[in-house]
């Protein structure tokens, strides 16, 4: 009889204990933030920790900063759920949900221009060049492999001016803004690729010396970064979330976004960004 009870209750506290797993997974007892090392980890956590307050007291609940070793690893983070939400590049959005399916549900919004940034290339000062064309022969120095603005858009800008990576340049990856900002500004690279808002901080905060180093080209629009959740999530424990991030009126907060308001993003958003990315891989595997 005993041996038949345990029989009978072993798979039934299994199952308990499953679901009760399921629930605190679907609505977590603490929000975890993941964030991308677009420069040092000790930066990205002291620019979101006025987000990481504000969202503590609207939503009642501990909220946790967390920055991954690179850009890939905050986007597998969020893809197997040790993360609920994470701030991402398009790129890291797109390559990601190429795998799992992510749900983007805000993005910030700036005065004029709405949901759009740019990125740059830049050179030394006293670089003699003057179109994209001319970095031919260089060493040309990119953030991350999967940033956006760090690698990917400034790889496509240099792609239609005729530059094909490997062949007419050559990258150097250094995982973050900041030390691709450095590299150009100390000479160690004859060009970067940096996410504009980055560079114009960097020079603010007197990380850059203005006299060592100029835009040599503004890309295109790109997307904004997508506020991200992570699959499983309790529906309305993500409306709470969402509306969490809208409601955001702090201008110390958006101050860190440049932006008016946080405003819902889809997934729609990201089209040109997967035009991009399928033109380099193709480029890549051509060559």
């Amino acid at each position: 009889m005993a041996r038949l009870l345990r029989l009978l209750l072993v798979p039934l506290l299994v199952a308990i204990a499953t679901l009760g797993a399921r629930a605190d997974d679907a609505v977590p007892k603490r929000l975890k933030i993941g964030l991308l090392p677009g420069e040092s980890s000790l930066t990205v956590m002291r620019l979101f920790e006025p987000l990481r307050r504000q969202l503590e007291s609207r939503l009642g609940m501990p909220v946790e900063l967390q920055v991954g070793t690179n850009y890939a690893a905050t986007g597998e983070a969020l893809r197997f759920g040790r993360i609920d939400i994470a701030y991402l590049g398009p790129v890291t959005y797109v390559l990601q949900s190429e795998k799992v399916e992510l749900v983007t549900f805000a993005t910030p919004s700036h005065a004029k221009v709405g949901a759009l940034f740019e990125a740059a290339i830049i050179v030394p000062a006293d670089s003699t060049a003057k179109t994209l064309k001319d970095l031919e022969g260089t060493n040309i120095a990119f953030g991350d492999p999967a940033s956006t603005s760090g690698s990917w858009v400034p790889r496509y800008e240099l792609l239609a001016a005729g530059l094909r990576e490997g062949h007419d340049y050559k990258a150097h990856y250094l995982g973050a803004h900041d030390a691709v900002a450095l590299a150009v500004a100390n000479r160690k690279a004859a060009a970067g690729g940096i996410s504009r808002p980055v560079y114009d901080r960097l020079l603010s905060d007197g990380k850059i010396d203005p006299a060592r180093v100029r835009v040599l080209m503004a890309t295109r629009p790109i997307p904004e970064y997508a506020w991200t959740f992570r699959a499983g999530l309790d529906p309305a424990f993500r409306q709470r979330v969402a509306e969490a991030f809208y409601a955001v009126d702090d201008p110390a907060v958006l101050g860190i976004f440049k932006a008016e308001r946080f405003i819902p993003s889809r997934d729609t958003d990201m089209k040109p960004v997967r035009a991009w990315v399928d033109e380099l891989r193709s480029e890549r595997a051509t060559h």
